[in-house]
């Protein structure tokens, strides 16, 4: 039987975007804050993901070994450390956290059979390789607060209580609604990004939680005026909003996540066609 398993580990370290071969006024154009001498620090998270049999002691793998493994090649060197100093690799790619996490791939894959590496770099900022070559998975999670009613107005008062229960009541109830946004691109050889991540925030800002933040759904955004306001149909309608504009950033939108409380989130994957709401 196929299983993966998963082993967490941290590591706190600092880093600085910086191209020695650009101007220090195209540095700050270009990376912002994070060019700032001597670099900044965050308390990295990292999930290994490895996939295998179950042997005949009910593991894949002897997880002590796994934790020896990541301890002598990854976290033993990267805690406490410089980055752009620590690896070669960063020398030649800047250490942001989709790079970080394609070198880690690459350390470890010789010792263990990696499925994925996940990275957090903050609990708003995530990326995920799965050993393809330069491709990388970059989340972004935010929130908005919004009120919302599950009624249909094609269906009377009666019926939309049978269907939504006390979600139809009809001055509504609210969700302070957490957005993950995760896009798809290559690492790019130099900067060690996929996209520019204040670009990417801003994309997010001006075409989501502006949009729906502190609204009644169904009343203040036209799409909700004919489509019930649904986690589902919420997050169909962001993925179709995002999609073009995050596709003019050279880089794709593949999933947006809509967590509607500690109960509830959905999930869509945006490498299918464009859907459209239901309205029932």
């Amino acid at each position: 039987m196929q299983c993966i398993v998963n082993r967490r580990a941290k590591f706190s370290a600092s880093h600085r975007y910086w191209l020695p071969e650009i101007s220090e006024s195209e540095n700050l154009e270009k990376f912002s804050a994070c060019s700032k001498y001597p670099g900044h620090g965050h308390n990295y998270v990292l999930f290994v993901s490895m996939a295998g049999k179950l042997n005949e002691y009910g593991m894949v793998l002897n997880l002590s070994d796994v934790k020896h493994i990541i301890k002598k090649e990854i976290t033993s060197q990267l805690d406490f450390s410089y980055l752009n100093n620590v690896w070669s690799e960063f020398e030649e790619t800047l250490p942001t956290t989709e790079n970080i996490a394609r070198v880690i791939w690459q350390r470890l894959a010789p010792h263990l059979p990696l499925v994925r590496v996940r990275l957090f770099e903050s609990s708003e900022l995530w990326t995920d390789y799965m050993g393809n070559s330069m491709e990388s998975y970059l989340t972004i999670s935010t929130h908005f607060s919004a009120a919302h009613r599950l009624a249909s107005p094609l269906l009377n008062d009666e019926k939309n209580a049978e269907i939504y229960g006390k979600c139809s009541r009809p001055h509504g109830h609210g969700h302070n609604y957490h957005l993950e946004v995760t896009v798809k691109g290559e690492i790019d050889e130099r900067t060690g990004m996929i996209v520019d991540l204040g670009t990417l925030h801003q994309v997010i800002e001006n075409y989501v939680v502006e949009l729906f933040d502190h609204t009644f759904l169904n009343k203040d955004i036209l799409f909700f005026t004919q489509v019930v306001p649904t986690a589902e149909n919420i997050a169909l309608h962001i993925s179709n909003l995002l999609q073009q504009p995050i596709q003019e950033l050279g880089i794709q939108l593949y999933k947006v996540k809509l967590i509607e409380s500690p109960n509830n989130s959905c999930e869509i994957y945006c490498d299918q066609p464009v859907l459209r709401g239901v309205q029932l």
